[in-house]
Formats: structure tokens, C-alpha cells, sequence
């Protein structure tokens, strides 16, 4: 599966689910990831909890559900690989349309967190290969 294809081309909504070092789990709305090659996506991120969970858990995973009457999305399993902190690519790679009441202070701290994709699943179903 080609992720910078598919994500190019559906829209929906995705869920980032996150745990904490005793394995509370927190889920929050994510637009789609930003593709940075075909192992590696990066989400634009706040410094609320989803990213608090990180510093203590790397794992994380993705779902998303495309629009449209066929529920066909996918799972993304993550390990957080990095970090930067007010990176410049963030205004390169926000998308236009986000979130309505999607804070955008420039005083706020961002964080541009990269992932690798360990496993892609469909929302039902066996696994997906990932292109490499």
C-alpha cells in the first residue's frame, strides 16, 4: 500500500490513540498524517496530551476513517522515531481547512513528531503491506 497515494487522495477522520507510562490511553482528533516517505509519517501536534504521552510511551496508533458511504480506512501502527520542536516545516505542511476552533496562537508551542509505520491494517481485515 502506497500511504502517500491514499492519503493524497481520501479525506475522512483520523484518531491518534496514545498511552501513557502506566498505560492510560488518551484518544484525539488528527487530520491525516503528512507522508515523509514510505516508512515514515509526522503529525503536526500541540503540547497537550497526545504529545505528553509520547515523551513517556512511543507507541501510538492511527485510525482513519475516509467520507464516503464505504467505511474502508485504515490502522496505522506508530513508533514515535523524533522530534522538532517549532520545526519550520510546520506552515510548509499544515493543511488549509483544519479542525474548526483549531487553535492556531502562534505563542503555543508545536511539535512536529515523526513516526515509523510498524503495520498497516485495514479497519477490518488482515494486514496490508506497506511500500516500501
Amino acid at each position: 500500500m502506497n500511504l502517500q497515494e491514499y492519503f493524497e487522495t481520501h479525506t475522512g477522520d483520523g484518531v491518534l490513540a496514545t498511552a501513557d507510562g502506566q498505560g492510560r490511553v488518551n484518544g484525539a482528533l488528527y487530520a491525516r498524517p503528512h507522508v515523509m516517505d514510505g516508512r515514515t509519517v509526522a503529525f503536526i501536534m500541540g503540547d497537550r496530551l497526545s504529545h505528553a504521552n509520547l515523551m513517556q510511551n512511543p507507541c501510538a496508533a492511527y485510525i482513519f476513517i475516509p467520507k464516503g458511504p464505504r467505511r474502508e480506512g485504515l490502522r496505522l501502527y506508530l513508533t514515535m522515531a523524533r522530534q522538532e520542536e517549532d520545526s519550520p516545516l510546520v506552515p510548509e505542511l499544515r493543511r488549509r481547512g483544519g479542525p474548526a476552533g483549531e487553535a492556531r496562537d502562534p505563542s503555543q508551542k508545536k511539535f512536529l513528531v515523526y513516526f515509523t509505520v510498524d503495520k498497516v491494517l485495514p479497519l477490518v481485515g488482515a494486514s496490508v503491506p506497506v511500500a516500501q
